[in-house]
């Protein structure tokens, strides 16, 4: 028996380990360069044949670009387009029925000859109303016979040993990006409509307006600003969360006045007992600050961070009050620190 001693081998330096890192970065870049400069006007074929479907987008690929796949569907379902990932792999053995006559069918493959795309294309060119191809080879089975072809040309994978899929997958997420963001331009996608769709996300819960937060109803302290301070103190607990917070309001029913715990502790603090008998107006904040019906969470965070208070009370279009935010109810709506920041000033 023989033995084999392996001479060491010296590890590159941290020098050379950043320097090979940025270099793979900047190659991909380049090659989305590249593939930039030779998009035509297939992406906007594409673009119109998504845009006019009245079903969903039918995204399919195998192996890495299924995964892109399922990052496209993701993408488009949040900006406004409806779309699904197929398998290809699991859709010749029945998920093929996930397939509508009004789909439009988007197959990725970065040789445009994967041995499961060209399988199912009979199919969905039967099953669908369309079937947009990309792929980096012009030439490919799937280019021909796709009504839409989105041709990459050729990518040079970044991997050392050129075989993992690198530069193609990153290529097919920037151009399912360029698909979607210009259909959101043809939907005129608002950014509340993208809060809409991100109910439990930080950037969709940042975008949310007022109305969707506020305490309001049964939950709002209301008093007539003529009533005394002990009487409206005196008043029924509210049921639901309870708020320190008083919106006086004059004989039309519009908001003139703001009262707190805080205010009432200072009445105690000065020994001003006699205020406790007198109209709430005389000793309420006069002009409170206010937002109105419509206002975005995230505004209201910055009144409150910059005002330094812990209320904010929320008016209709005739100043009327309808609702009030309550610091307490928006941690967790803004980013933190702004949020405890908040907290810390208030």
């Amino acid at each position: 028996m023989t033995l084999h001693v392996h001479e060491p081998t010296v590890s590159p330096s941290k020098a050379d380990r950043l320097s090979y890192a940025q270099s793979v970065v900047r190659a991909e870049a380049e090659a989305l360069n590249q593939v930039a400069a030779r998009l035509d006007e297939s992406v906007l074929e594409a673009v119109d044949l998504v845009y006019s479907c009245t079903g969903r987008i039918c995204i399919t690929g195998t192996g890495k670009s299924a995964d892109v796949g399922q990052k496209i569907a993701g993408t488009l379902n949040s900006t406004g387009t409806r779309a699904y990932l197929l398998d290809a792999t699991r859709a010749v053995h029945g998920d093929l029925g996930m397939v509508h006559p009004e789909d439009v069918v988007l197959a990725l493959s970065h040789s445009g000859e994967s041995e499961e795309i060209v399988r199912l294309l009979p199919s969905l060119r039967q099953l669908a109303t369309a079937l947009i191809a990309l792929t980096s080879n012009g030439q490919s089975t799937l280019a021909k016979k796709a009504d839409v072809a989105i041709v990459l040309g050729p990518l040079q994978e970044v991997c050392p040993l050129g075989l993992a899929p690198s530069t193609s997958t990153t290529a097919m997420i920037a151009v399912g990006d360029a698909l979607a963001f210009s259909l959101m331009k043809l939907r005129a996608f608002t950014r509340e409509d993208f809060a809409r769709f991100h109910p439990a996300g930080s950037l969709g819960r940042r975008l949310l307006k007022v109305e969707a937060i506020m305490r309001q109803g049964d939950e709002l302290r209301l008093a007539h600003r003529a009533a005394t301070v002990r009487d409206v103190f005196a008043q029924a607990r509210r049921p639901g969360r309870r708020t320190g917070a008083i919106i006086l309001v004059d004989d039309a029913g519009r908001l003139c006045g703001f009262f707190t715990d805080s205010d009432l502790a200072r009445l105690f603090e000065l020994r001003r007992d006699d205020a406790l008998d007198k109209p709430i107006h005389e000793v309420m904040t006069q002009q409170p600050m206010t937002v109105a019906l419509g206002t975005r969470v995230l505004e209201a965070v910055e009144i409150l961070k910059r005002k330094k208070i812990s209320e904010l009370p929320v008016v209709d279009a005739d100043g009327k009050p309808v609702g009030l935010l309550d610091i307490t109810d928006l941690i967790g709506l803004a980013p933190r620190e702004e949020a405890e920041r908040a907290l810390r000033v208030a």
